[in-house]
């Protein structure tokens, strides 16, 4: 676009009536003041001045630039498609072995695409015009953007280690149904894919859409079925950080497929993804795909309780032989049984184990064992370990609760302002603009080049470059050494100085607890029970807000799930509650 060769062009413009043109990148002439793009393209003037093979490769150039401009034609699920394959490729450079994209999901993705009705299926929607670009039907395919034409009568093959065979048309869900936009809304509100308007119309129910978050349930179902060391939270956590492609995912689209209009609000995402969003997302994307048992969660397993709980005992910089008393709890309340552990969609009630809540839930209770956390005897603990430590230096220390919450308070505190600054500072703006239609473009792309320009202006009057350093990813966030300084590691501490001799075993010496919940809800009450700071002690909450800035997690959803394990660990404790109330019930009514 250039202004000053477009001043020759004199005419008056047909909607606004104003003289004032300039070039689109076709070399038309539009109005700068409403938009409105002519017919008119410049001329080429002394044209006698350039050869004619000249002329030819710049008359081809323009071809390929004008077919570029153009884009192809392209399907929404198709889109959603590459976002798949981009955040596949960024599991595997995390680590991640190549059958999870090669194979797992894959195969999820093809089985998406046939419960739809959207392709490997006899009837498919896109019948009318031209089929989708999909998978190819070799599963063990490393290149999902390959391109291959896809036929209408392709069923989707068994799936992987299911031992059930797929029936496309008998139990499959409802087609999306086509919806043919007016021709006035198809003028005002385009979209760069073919079917962008009517998949953004598409409202009927028993219909599960696909969207970028649903994108990051379809990754986790396949960590989960592979028995993968990442856990929902640390997904969450890598795509904050940037480690997989969410926000502004459609950027890593080629450059033919334009996306503008109705696709915007398809693909373009402003807000973090929320832990009990995506897992209920989890359950339905498995329910709605009909998958079958996963493998199972077994001990030597990454996603059991009794690894999890050791790995965020090492996080939060607690002692070591606090794993023998997690592994206890989870015995004793049955958490470690492979079918309690193992996520089964097609039982009557399809419910995912939270693992990583689970754990450090476990966590929490043994510390209510050990310390009580009422505000009172965990800091008469703290004085009885600190007089033994001054005393005996050379020994093993005695584990310190006020020194370790120091510790904690201070290392949380300041992870969490680097947290919110991060935060506040992200450029929710993608480098690759958006824009609401072809007209726009050309206007947009200008805007997004001068706010650039003037963001480099202002760093350089101010003397600083905006740079923001991308953390490397990593399974924990805290760091512990023996030679700490102001953070001291408490991992070899011993729990002497709260536990006592009985026989061959170790109790504790605090022989009292509290329950975090004494009434749990009604069954049709959605939630289990409520959380509200001021019915509980300082430690405990700080203990909830630690674990829940941990994992990016709600204290309301790690104190219900504190709940949830008391009752499996209470049990009598719960029951002779349940007689009293009944009892009092019979009273009253007598």
């Amino acid at each position: 676009m250039d202004l000053e060769e477009a001043k020759e062009f004199k005419d008056r413009c047909s909607q606004c009536a104003a003289v004032s043109w300039g070039l689109t990148d076709e070399g038309k002439y539009y109005c700068t003041s409403c938009h409105n793009v002519t017919e008119r393209s410049r001329e080429v003037i002394n044209t006698g001045a350039i050869p004619n093979t000249k002329i030819q490769a710049i008359n081809r150039g323009l071809k390929r630039k004008r077919k570029l401009e153009k884009g192809w034609d392209w399907y929404v699920c198709e889109g959603f498609q590459h976002i798949l394959y981009q955040q596949a490729k960024a599991l595997q450079t995390l680590g991640v072995g190549p059958e999870l994209k090669n194979e797992v999901l894959h195969n999820f993705w093809k089985r998406y695409l046939q419960k739809s009705k959207q392709a490997y299926c006899k009837n498919p929607v896109y019948t009318s015009r031209r089929k989708t670009t999909v998978l190819e039907d070799n599963p063990s395919h490393s290149d999902w953007d390959s391109e291959p034409e896809l036929l209408s009568d392709l069923s989707c093959p068994s799936f992987v280690e299911s031992g059930a065979e797929s029936q496309p048309d008998v139990h499959t869900q409802k087609p999306f149904p086509i919806i043919k936009a007016s021709q006035s809304e198809t003028a005002s509100v385009c979209s760069g894919s073919l079917d962008g308007v009517e998949y953004s119309l598409r409202k009927e129910k028993g219909i599960v859409k696909m969207t970028v978050p649903r994108t990051l349930a379809f990754c986790y179902l396949s960590l989960l079925w592979q028995r993968e060391t990442i856990t929902l939270a640390d997904l969450l956590r890598f795509v904050e950080e940037e480690h997989i492609p969410y926000i502004n995912a459609f950027q890593h689209f080629p450059e033919e497929m334009k996306l503008y209009g109705r696709d915007k609000g398809i693909f373009a995402i402003e807000s973090w993804p929320n832990y009990e969003d995506i897992y209920k997302k989890v359950i339905e994307v498995a329910t709605v795909l009909d998958l079958p048992r996963f493998p199972d969660i077994t001990e030597d397993c990454y996603l059991h309780p009794n690894i999890l709980c050791m790995k965020y005992l090492m996080e939060v910089n607690l002692p070591d032989e606090m794993h023998d008393l997690t592994c206890h709890v989870v015995k004793v309340t049955g958490m470690g049984e492979v079918d309690f552990l193992t996520f089964d969609p097609i039982a009557k009630k399809a419910k995912a184990v939270k693992y990583d809540v689970q754990a450090v839930a476990v966590i929490v209770v043994v510390l209510k064992l050990l310390f009580l956390l009422d505000d009172n005897l965990e800091w008469s603990l703290s004085n009885i370990a600190e007089k033994y430590n001054e005393k005996n230096e050379e020994d093993k220390p005695w584990f310190d609760f006020r020194k370790w919450y120091q510790v904690m308070k201070k290392a949380v505190d300041e992870k969490k302002q680097k947290w919110e600054e991060a935060r506040a500072k992200y450029l929710w703006k993608s480098e690759k603009p958006l824009y609401h239609s072809a007209i726009d473009r050309s206007v947009v792309y200008k805007r997004r080049e001068m706010v650039v320009s003037l963001q480099k202006q202002f760093s350089t009057l101010v003397g600083s470059t905006p740079t923001v350093e991308k953390q490397s990813p990593s399974s924990f966030q805290f760091s512990w050494t023996e030679e700490g300084g102001d953070r001291p590691c408490f991992h070899g501490h011993s729990l002497q100085g709260v536990l006592k001799q009985k026989g061959q075993s170790l109790m504790t010496k605090n022989s009292l607890y509290w329950l975090s919940t004494q009434k749990f809800c009604k069954s049709y009450c959605k939630h289990v029970t409520t959380y509200e700071e001021s019915n509980f002690s300082l430690s405990y909450q700080f203990i909830l807000n630690l674990f829940s800035f941990l994992l990016r997690i709600k204290t309301s959803l790690l104190h219900e799930e504190v709940s949830l394990i008391e009752k499996r660990l209470f049990k009598a404790k719960y029951s002779t509650t349940k007689k009293k109330s009944s009892r009092s019930r019979k009273a009253r009514k007598c």
